[in-house]
This record gives C-alpha cells, structure tokens and sequence, in this order.
C-alpha cells in the first residue's frame, strides 16, 4: 500500500473531530485495530475511516461502546440482528419519549398561563406523555 494511502492517528482522529486518545481507547476496547505499525506509529487504511463512522454513528444512536463491540465482532448475521433489533426497539422508544418531551415544549413556548404546570392544555398533554407510567393517588410515580 502506497504511503499516500495511509493515515496517522491524529488524521484519523480529526476526520471526525476526535482526540486521538479517543481512538487509542476504541482499539484497547478491541473497537479498532490499526492495520500495522510502522515505527511504533498506528497506521490506518481507507476501511479504517469506514470503522470509525460506524462507531460514532453508533454511539449518536445511543449504543454503548460494548454494545457497538458486540454488534462489530458478533459471528454471524443471525446474531447481528437479534443485537440490533433489541437496539432498535430501545432506539424507537427514546424516540416516542423525546417527540413527547418536544411537544411539551412546544407548548411552554406558546403557553400564556402563568403557571404553566396548571394549564388544562399542558397537562392534557404531560398526561399523555406520562402513558404507561403507575400514578398514586397521590400523582407520585409508583
């Protein structure tokens, strides 16, 4: 492979605005392997840019660093797509709790109560957001 093909650490780090330690932990956690060594320096290939992405678009999703290892060295599609349909499901959940978040404050913004918490509206929609959550008698979480 010619040099010109080869990336150090920090031009690796930088394509995605990381600090290298960043990438020296992804490898001690078996994330990332450079593809050789020359001098003591890591060496990093095309396919390595690839890697990283997957790893930082995985962790935009929520994915722990253990989680995203699993997914990478897992050994067979099968179980690639049982770890990834559990993410899934986690992932469209955290998404149905922010879009409620959002419309909550969505209102406070156009909410004209001054205490917005007694605002028939507000809590119309705070109790929907709440769905499946156990209310005391008390309106405490149980």
């Amino acid at each position: 492979m010619k040099s010109s093909e080869w990336m150090q650490i920090g031009e690796l780090a930088e394509q995605f605005g990381l600090a290298p330690h960043v990438l020296r932990h992804w490898e001690a956690m078996g994330l990332l392997t450079p593809a050789t060594r020359v001098n003591g320096r890591r060496r990093y290939t095309r396919d390595h840019v690839v890697r990283v992405l997957t790893i930082v678009r995985a962790k935009a999703a929520g994915m722990s660093l253990e989680q995203i290892r699993d997914v990478l060295t897992v050994s067979g599609q099968a179980e690639r797509q049982a770890l990834l349909q559990r993410h899934h499901a986690d992932l469209e959940r955290r998404l149905q709790e922010t879009a409620a978040s959002k419309a909550l404050i969505e209102h406070l913004m156009r909410c004209t109560a001054d205490d917005f918490t007694q605002c028939p509206d507000y809590r119309r929609i705070a109790e929907s957001a709440a769905g499946s959550l156990a209310l005391g008698k008390d309106g405490c979480v149980i």
